[in-house]
């Protein structure tokens, strides 16, 4: 990106810098030709006003079963198919359509919302560069190259280069809280070069540099890009970068250049969709619409061949059925096929997938309301981020949790060290001292009031200032950092990138090596109350494969040194063979592990100034490469890491979150197998999962160490020959694992904990959930089929990722326990039903067309047809589906037996599917033949007889009405008064429906359309069609009743020998005692009645006395006791 002088023109072409360059993911910009621009205006709004019908009647257009109903309304409208009119496929369509099309709207409004004000932001006002001064512009008209100036508490309005900014080495605060969610400030550093040149105006008018940089891209967390100016190259990272969504914090301005802008800064880039998710429940559902597609198809050409014979048989030779068209018998089946499918068609359900949308939105409310999973410190409630989810929550079959954070605080506080050998413990662990005294650190004025140690020893010896191997040590704490320090009210505030970092550079602060302040090349620290300031020559940064951090100092006597700290695995590799104390430093991390402490070893390395300037070149090569930059760097820095000198080791305390081994152990018990994915040493990590109860004393541990792959060569046992022995050492782990009842994977990497996920999601076909609360999380949460963030300490990137989020570990059982189980009850219930009902309702023309040779002639009023699953019985099967609950939240936690039906996905599968299929054939039976064998010879009381095909299909229609209400009636265990009047209002709805469009004034206006004139009237006075009713109810539901009954007492489920061991409970529980009514007609303290006085005289207890419990067959069910 340039500018030239005398005209504002750039342009955009690829790999124009250097000739050599061969990058196909690097842009580079210069200026050579008039500038088009890349503009700022955004659009995150999917529709307008002129596109939404359009666009989203062509979206949901694309779903077959929309589709197959479209292509049923063109049916439809053929004269010589049609056997249903249009409306009747039109009104359900419509109203699909419409609540799905609502739906989108508000979630494209709630995106645009939540995403970036466009009107708003496009139009909020910045001042850009145009010689010779800065000028107010519309942020819609900022384009790429520009040059820009930003205000305190500003929004920024592209992804920008910072050139310089007022505060001292160009440091700028954001505030990225719109763009990942976390409210702490970050900082942002311009080069020291632009620090330098780039103040004032008349310089930014002269500045003519070129930024090389990577493609347009959704990564947050990198850029990598060059910039060329007066003969020299600099590397640009993403701490130079301020993206578009942050705000300016603590500064009063700032100058930088826009290198993205518009859809192509990376705030836009992640407003794509993201990996699409499904449950298991998702997946059968539609296999079984497909299953009711090829039913549908068999049972209409099976019509459609018995209409073939019945009119060479029948139809022919009767002359009262001639319609004087001279159509075959096969041309008439082949019609009448078309025709079925046009009377079938509600077979396959066409609002199911719009009522399991609207139920899973209800569910993730719920969880959004949930007051119990609400922490109040933090003021953070529970969060869906997906309504897709919900009731695979209650299939959960593998927990992968990581440990920082997750299962701990990630509140770090410095409590053990070594140094030179010798450990420094608290005083608590030296018997003899009885009085547990905090050091008092008055002495030093920069001390930090809530730090607390308890070792005197420690401090004497520093304050001493003989050990030169223990002042070396906090100097080397309180000088290789990434910690930024900001001045409030004379206090030293410490923004650190981690917590350990914060806590170990406090640690340093409070006894006496005190970090003051940084800028781009030095860094300033008091030691022992003598300031220093240290020339910054590198900073070879931490990340997950590196394991470590190190900085290159030159001190003031001219010494260059390296100061290094990270894990003992890569530190021990690289220490000199002369390195001392080595054995006991390893002893003490040992013992700092068993106590589960965190820990980490610091070293240091003496460089010559030959040896550095040589390495500085390389340095500065791989730091500008723009292809594979972090590669190119880790060899650089491989290359000065080594000969180490060992200084000693640090132990942090990170404790157990509230409620995490109580939550483990309940999981435990519902067959939830938990593994633990971290990043700690063996010894931190199997003590950890003692302390939560994941581990217990009679379990047998097998560490991986031990166990050797049976195919392995012996020359390499640890490196897979090819694909194939790669693939059974995967499967062999796997199976291996999935043997334990805990597993705890130690040393792995973010890549790492994602690929154990993929594991067992490959080969166990498990139902997997991730949780986590950092950045190193992310990828495990991904690739779970239910990913859950902890709003924790290490910011908002898990949160941001995941399905499902909260504040505390111990939520994760309610979320599973109950609204999990919860969701799959609904849902599995909700579709059995929506099943049966559909069947009943549409197998009756099945049987009607035996009688009316096979002509597709309908058995229900066209009205009844187009509302019934609109109206008349979708209310209580929707209230079912968000209220249900088999038992209560409280038992739910307290059986967690109940979560095994979920895992072995019992409630829902082909054999629930077929009960309701046949089940809803018996209904449609029994709806039909009874009715028909009722009206076969009937009189009415008036002498007329009711038996007409009008009077048929109203009590048909009456029949099936009650029977699926009150056969939902059946199935809902939790009842409210909303599900009462649900049922009773869908009756109601029903009749007053039917009497309006029955009346003579509707038929007057519309005679072709309502042709049912007064037929309900006629019909339901009479006693003998209201009796038939009842005897079709009755006979529909009293087997129904009759198999709930034996399967509650014969073959109960878990929830009835849970409820019935809640009732039998209840019964033993003694009557709460009442005072006598009769003595409020006293005047006195004492209630009348006759008191405990003989009892008390004769010294006997009035304690009642257990009774011995018989034992219960049903006592299989166990109780998990309250945790503490």
């Amino acid at each position: 990106v340039g500018k030239e002088r005398d005209r504002e023109t750039l342009s955009v072409s690829s790999n124009t810098l250097c000739p050599s360059l061969s990058l196909p993911n690097v842009r580079s910009c210069h200026l050579t030709q008039t500038w088009s621009g890349l503009g700022n205006g955004i659009k995150t709004y999917k529709y307008n006003a002129l596109t939404f019908i359009p666009l989203n009647l062509l979206e949901q257009f694309k779903r077959v079963a929309n589709l197959y109903f479209l292509a049923l309304l063109i049916l439809q409208i053929i004269p010589e198919i049609t056997t249903l009119p249009w409306y009747t496929t039109l009104v359900p369509l419509v109203l699909v359509l419409g609540i799905t099309a609502i739906k989108d709207l508000v979630d494209d409004l709630v995106r645009t919302s939540c995403f970036e004000h466009d009107k708003e932001w496009g139009g909020e006002m910045t001042e850009t560069f145009s010689k010779p001064r800065f000028q107010e512009s519309k942020w819609m008209n900022i384009h790429v190259g520009d040059v820009v100036r930003l205000k305190k508490n500003g929004h920024i309005p592209a992804d920008i280069l910072l050139l310089s900014s007022s505060n001292p080495n160009s440091l700028c605060y954001v505030e990225t809280a719109e763009l990942d969610g976390e409210t702490n400030l970050k900082f942002k550093m311009g080069l020291k070069v632009t620090d330098e040149r780039l103040q004032e105006e008349g310089q930014l008018a002269q500045f003519d540099a070129m930024i090389v940089c990577e493609e347009p891209n959704n990564r947050l967390d990198k850029f990598t890009g060059t910039m060329c100016w007066r003969k020299d190259r600099f590397p640009l990272d993403l701490d130079n970068m301020m993206l578009r969504g942050c705000r300016i914090r603590n500064t009063d301005e700032c100058h930088g250049l826009v290198i993205f802008a518009g859809a192509d800064t990376k705030i836009m880039r992640n407003g794509g969709k993201t990996r699409f998710k499904r449950t298991k429940i998702d997946e059968l559902m539609n296999y079984m619409v497909y299953s009711i597609f090829v039913i549908l198809i068999l049972v209409c050409a099976g019509l459609a061949i018995g209409n073939t014979f019945w009119y060479e048989e029948v139809g022919s030779k009767a002359w009262y059925l001639k319609d004087g068209k001279d159509q075959t018998a096969s041309y008439r089946g082949f019609l009448s096929f078309w025709g079925y499918i046009i009377v079938l068609n509600t077979m396959v359900p066409i609002s199911l997938y719009v009522s399991v949308e609207v139920i899973r939105l209800g569910q993730s409310k719920f969880i959004n309301w949930d007051l119990q999973m609400y922490y109040q410190e933090k003021d953070t409630p529970a969060k869906a981020r997906t309504t897709t989810l919900n009731e695979q929550l209650g299939q959960i079959e593998y927990v992968f949790s990581d440990k920082t954070g997750t299962l701990t605080q990630n509140i770090m506080a410095f409590k053990k060290c070594t140094i030179a050998g010798r450990t420094f413990v608290c005083s608590m662990e030296i018997p003899h001292l009885k009085v547990l005294l905090p050091v008092d650190f008055s002495w030093n004025k920069y001390a930090d009031s809530k730090f607390e140690y308890l070792d005197h020893s420690l401090v004497a010896c520093i304050r001493s200032k003989k050990d030169k191997e223990t002042l070396e040590f906090f100097k080397l704490l309180s000088l290789c950092h990434t910690v930024m320090v900001e001045q409030k009210e004379d206090e030293l505030v410490y923004q650190a990138a981690s917590p350990d970092e914060g806590a170990l550079v406090t640690a340093a602060r409070n006894f006496g090596f005190v970090f003051l302040s940084r800028t781009q090349d030095t860094i300033t620290i008091s030691e022992m109350d003598q300031e220093m300031t240290y020339e910054v020559l590198a900073l070879l940064d931490f990340n997950s494969d590196r394991k470590r951090m190190s900085i290159i100092l030159r001190f003031p006597d001219g010494r260059i040194r390296l100061y290094c700290k990270g894990a003992d695995t890569v530190i021990y590799e690289r220490l000199s063979p002369n390195s001392r104390h080595k054995e006991v430093t390893q002893t003490a991390l040992d013992i700092f592990a068993n106590q589960t402490l965190r820990t980490l070893c610091l070293c240091y390395k003496d460089i010559s100034k030959q040896e550095f300037d040589a390495w500085a070149k390389k340095h500065k090569d791989a730091s500008v490469a723009m292809g594979n930059r972090e590669a190119a760097l880790d060899q650089v820095y491989e290359q000065i890491e080594n000969n180490f000198m060992m200084i000693g080791a640090t132990a942090i305390e990170d404790k157990l979150q509230d409620g995490v081994p109580a939550t483990i152990a309940k999981l435990a018990k519902a067959d939830i197998k938990i593994w633990v994915l971290t990043g700690d040493k063996k010894e931190t990590a199997e003590n950890i999962g003692y302390s939560c109860e994941l581990l217990t004393d009679d379990m047998q541990i097998h560490y991986g160490d031990d166990i050797k792959p049976a195919s392995a060569t012996p020359q390499d046992s640890t490196q897979p020959i090819d694909d194939w022995e790669k693939e059974s050492r995967q499967v062999d782990f796997v199976n291996m694992a999935c043997e334990c009842e805990a597993v705890i994977c130690c040393r792995v990497t973010p890549k790492q904990k994602a690929n154990v996920v993929s594991l067992v999601k490959k080969y166990k076909k498990a139902v997997t959930l991730s949780i986590g609360d950092g950045a190193n999380d992310v990828n495990m949460i991904k690739t779970a089929d239910i990913g859950v963030g902890i709003s924790g300490q290490e910011g908002m990137q898990a949160v941001m990722s995941s399905d499902y989020a909260f504040a505390q570990f111990r939520y994760l059982e309610r979320l599973l326990l109950v609204h999990g189980r919860w969701s799959y009850i609904r849902m599995c219930k909700f579709l059995r039903y929506f099943f049966f009902k559909n069947f009943a309702f549409t197998l009756v023309h099945f049987w009607y067309s035996f009688f009316n040779g096979f002509s597709a002639q309908v058995a229900y009023e066209d009205w009844f047809i187009t509302l019934y699953n609109v109206m008349y019985s979708s209310l209580p099967v929707l209230l079912v589906g968000l209220l249900d609950q088999d038992v209560n939240d409280k038992l739910s936690r307290k059986f967690p037996k109940l979560y095994l039906p979920g895992q072995q996905g019992a409630l829902f599968n082909y054999k629930n599917f077929f009960i309701s299929l046949f089940h809803g054939i018996f209904t449609s039976l029994v709806v039909f033949f009874i009715p028909y064998g009722a009206f076969l010879q009937t009189m009415g009381q008036d002498g007329e007889a009711p038996s007409d095909y009008q009077s048929l299909a109203v009590v048909m229609a009456s029949s099936l009405i009650f029977t699926v209400n009150l056969q939902i009636s059946l199935d809902t265990s939790y009842w409210t008064f909303v599900n009462c009047f649900a049922v009773l209002c869908s009756i109601a709805i029903y009749f007053g429906i039917m009497f309006d469009i029955h009346s003579a004034g509707i038929h007057v206006i519309f005679p072709s359309t309502f042709t049912f004139t007064g037929v309900a009237p006629n019909a339901l006075r009479q006693p003998y069609l209201w009796l038939t009713i009842i005897l079709t109810v009755g006979i529909s539901l009293l087997p129904v009743i009759f198999i709930q009954f034996l399967c509650k007492t014969i073959w109960p489920s878990v929830g009835d020998n849970v409820r019935h061991k809640e009732e039998e409970e209840e019964k033993k529980k003694p009557a709460p005692f009442q005072r006598d009514r009769r003595s409020r007609r006293s005047a006195y303290a004492f209630s009348h009645s006759r008191g405990y006085a003989d009892l008390i005289a004769s010294g006997r207890s009035i304690r009642r006395r257990p009774a011995v419990a018989r034992p219960d067959p049903r006592d299989s069910i166990t109780e998990v006791p309250p945790s503490q």
